[in-house]
C-alpha cells in the first residue's frame, strides 16, 4: 500500500511537471492572439450622422463636426461652436472646460489644423445616439508596443452628451 501512494505521489508531481512546462511552451511560442475578423470602418461614415428624429439628427450632426472640423482637421479655433464651456472631459491628460480640452489638442498634442474636408475620412464604424447621448465607433489597431507588429484590430469610441 505504502509502494501505491508513493507511486501515485511521484505520477503526481511529474504529472504536475508536465503540466507546468506545457503551459510554460504554449505561453513562450505563441506570444500573439489574432482576432477572427478585424474591424472595418464604414464606405460612407457620412450617412451614419443622420437620423430621422430630428433631435436625434441636430445632436449627430453637432458631434459629426466635433469629430471632422475639430478632430479629424484640428480646427480648434471652432470648438466653442460644438462644446461648452462646462465641457467635461475624462481622458486624464485634458482638463475639462472648453478652454481645458483646447489647450490640451493645440498646446500639448500641438495639433496644427488643415483643411476642413468635404467629407469625413477617418475610419467610422458605427455612431448611436440615444436621448442626449451620442457616440462614435472607431477601428482600433493594436499593435504590439516593442516590434510594433499588428496584433488585432478593435473597436474604440468616444460618447459626447449633447446639452441645449
Amino acid at each position: 500500500m505504502k509502494k501505491q501512494i508513493n507511486r501515485f505521489k511521484k505520477n503526481a508531481v511529474l504529472g504536475a511537471m508536465m503540466a507546468l512546462a506545457l503551459a510554460t511552451l504554449s505561453i513562450t511560442f505563441t506570444p500573439y492572439s489574432y482576432a477572427q475578423e478585424p474591424v472595418i470602418g464604414v464606405d460612407n461614415p457620412d450617412a451614419l450622422f443622420s437620423s430621422i428624429d430630428p433631435k436625434l439628427h441636430a445632436n449627430k450632426q453637432v458631434v459629426y463636426h466635433i469629430v471632422k472640423d475639430l478632430l479629424e482637421a484640428g480646427h480648434w479655433e471652432l470648438a466653442d461652436k460644438y462644446l461648452s464651456k462646462r465641457y467635461i472631459q475624462h481622458n486624464p491628460n485634458a482638463a475639462s472646460s472648453l478652454d481645458g480640452v483646447v489647450k490640451y489638442f493645440v498646446e500639448v498634442r500641438k495639433i496644427q489644423a488643415k483643411p476642413i474636408p468635404e467629407k469625413m475620412t477617418k475610419p467610422i464604424v458605427a455612431v448611436i445616439a440615444e436621448g442626449d447621448l451620442v457616440t462614435v465607433m472607431y477601428p482600433l489597431p493594436v499593435r504590439d508596443k516593442t516590434t510594433k507588429q499588428l496584433l488585432y484590430i478593435t473597436t474604440w469610441f468616444d460618447t459626447w452628451r449633447i446639452v441645449d
